[in-house]
């Protein structure tokens, strides 16, 4: 099969597999323990919990975004 006829690139998939990375680890900062109806967890409202792990998603979707809309290299020369 002819590699032109593929809208993405090798380089475009391993940016979209770091940027998904990247969103799965910001989801695993912001799980923790939960607030139940008997205890209060004040865990729920720290700084990793509400600031830092939101940011690390946002970066890991604008980086998933670039690897879509970044235009692979041609190899060849040839103009058509």
């Amino acid at each position: 099969m002819d590699r032109r006829k593929f809208a993405f690139g090798k380089t475009n998939f391993i940016l979209l597999a770091i940027g998904m990375c990247v969103v799965i680890m910001g989801f695993l900062l912001m799980a923790g323990p939960g607030t139940t109806e008997t205890a209060f967890e004040p865990d729920i409202f720290s700084a990793r919990r509400i600031k830092v792990a939101p940011v690390v998603c946002f970066l890991g979707f604008v980086f998933m975004v670039y690897g879509i809309l970044r235009k692979p290299k041609d190899s060849s020369n040839e103009a058509k």
